[in-house]
């Protein structure tokens, strides 16, 4: 079983209100406090990808803040899908 201390990394794609409404710059901020590294990139089709990385436990509270949201962001769908870890990355970014 894992413990809070091992590193995991998920592949998010989130679908709804993410475009036009300063969602990638609220995800990479929320990363950044919270320790996680990664990216957050828009797609043609309206939806937002990103990979976090970071301890289980922190990767849980990153995903309930982007499930909840804020302003006018209104998260409908978030899907995750397990990836392997990228050893040695040590910051989140905004890709375009």
């Amino acid at each position: 079983m894992p413990s809070d201390t091992d590193i995991l990394r998920k592949a998010g794609r989130a679908v709804g209100q993410v475009q036009g409404v300063n969602f990638r710059v609220f995800v990479r901020n929320s990363a950044r406090e919270l320790g996680v590294t990664g990216w957050v990139k828009n797609m043609s089709d309206g939806s937002v990808t990103m990979e976090l990385q970071g301890s289980a436990q922190i990767l849980g509270q990153l995903i309930d803040k982007i499930k909840k949201g804020r302003g006018r962001i209104k998260v409908n769908a978030l899907e995750l899908a397990d990836l392997p870890v990228v050893e040695g990355e040590d910051r989140f970014a905004i890709r375009h």
